[in-house]
């Protein structure tokens, strides 16, 4: 939408509400300060919940903490099935006091999401630990979003560097430093949108910042439940980046074994087992396989890629698939022709 639509949308406003206000001056009132209220805790920092510490394997080696963050800003998903919204920042690199440089980066969600990760934790959703598939998705968002390569180990801190609220809010912003556009008014706040001419203006401003954050806005989808390969096909990734210009990564070989186990009984010709270790797979719906009788491929988008050549001829039609999530290990399985 336009900000020219965004100004039209608003003089529609304010000719209803003239309206209302002559009509039923108290729903006027109720109006008013209720949407007020809705604007100032639109307009709320961030809240940092806590920090994830990991090491940066490239493509230059460094230490890289993730501000996981609560913002009012992040919508929730309309329920469980549907993606859940997550706004990311800018990296920016520090050197601490001893000389040793850090890269910082925020990720926020909605608090609503990071409660119900609390609950799903045992936490009770009041500050608590969360699940850690919220610090994972933060972490893959950082690779994906931001190209970078990441060790699978990390730690999890209360607070990181440069973790204030100004700072935190400011990256996730995109705001510039100096020359930065003014708040409409020159104000923040209600004062800043107490008439008409400067609530219009104040929403044109706001039409304008979204349009420039949207490349910071990914949906990451919730994992689902280990099902059969073949019902996934047409499944999507887990994360879906909205807006990016980031170049994409190599796909790496992940280990895998590959066993033939004898038939028992009599016309039993055995089984062909393939065991793939997918530690930064967190869904089997992240996979994509497919089998023929002489070999599989398994293609998982930016993480792994993996062609087996198989010892023995397969039935095709007789392939299943189980993926453990505890172990991130995907075990397939072939009767031999």
């Amino acid at each position: 939408m336009s900000s020219k639509d965004v100004v039209q949308q608003a003089q529609q406003l304010w000719s209803m509400l003239d309206d209302m206000s002559q009509d039923d001056p108290q729903a006027y009132q109720t109006f008013i300060q209720k949407h007020m209220k809705e604007g100032l805790e639109f307009s709320s920092p961030p809240q940092v919940h806590s920090c994830v510490r990991t090491d940066i394997l490239g493509p230059k080696k460094g230490v890289l903490y993730v501000h996981i963050c609560g913002w009012k800003r992040v919508p929730a998903a309309q329920d469980p099935s549907k993606p859940v919204p997550v706004c990311g920042g800018r990296l920016e690199t520090h050197t601490d006091p001893d000389g040793e440089s850090y890269t910082v980066l925020d990720v926020a969600f909605s608090p609503s999401e990071l409660r119900r990760s609390e609950q799903c934790r045992g936490g009770g959703g009041g500050g608590g630990e969360l699940d850690p598939q919220v610090y994972l998705l933060a972490l893959s968002f950082a690779q994906r979003q931001h190209g970078l390569s990441l060790s699978e180990r990390y730690r999890i801190h209360s607070a990181g560097p440069r973790g204030s609220r100004e700072d935190v809010q400011q990256r996730l912003e995109c705001r510039k430093q100096p020359g930065s556009r003014p708040a409409p008014g020159g104000a923040h706040g209600p004062d800043a949108v107490s008439s008409p001419a400067s609530l219009l203006q104040h929403i044109s401003s706001l039409c304008l910042e979204d349009t420039e954050n949207q490349s910071s806005e990914i949906v990451i989808r919730p994992t689902a439940a280990a099902a059969e390969p073949e019902q996934n096909k047409n499944k999507k990734a887990l994360i879906q980046v909205i807006s990016s210009s980031y170049a994409p990564l190599q796909p790496q070989t992940p280990h895998y074994q590959l066993l033939v186990i004898p038939g028992v009984g009599i016309g039993s010709r055995g089984t062909v087992e393939l065991t793939v270790e997918l530690p930064r797979v967190l869904s089997v719906s992240e996979c994509q396989l497919s089998v023929s009788q002489t070999d599989v491929l398994l293609e998982v988008e930016d993480l792994y890629l993996l062609l087996v050549e198989l010892p023995e001829a397969v039935d095709e039609d007789s392939a299943s698939a189980t993926f453990n999530r505890k172990k991130r290990r995907l075990t397939v399985r072939l009767d031999v022709l």
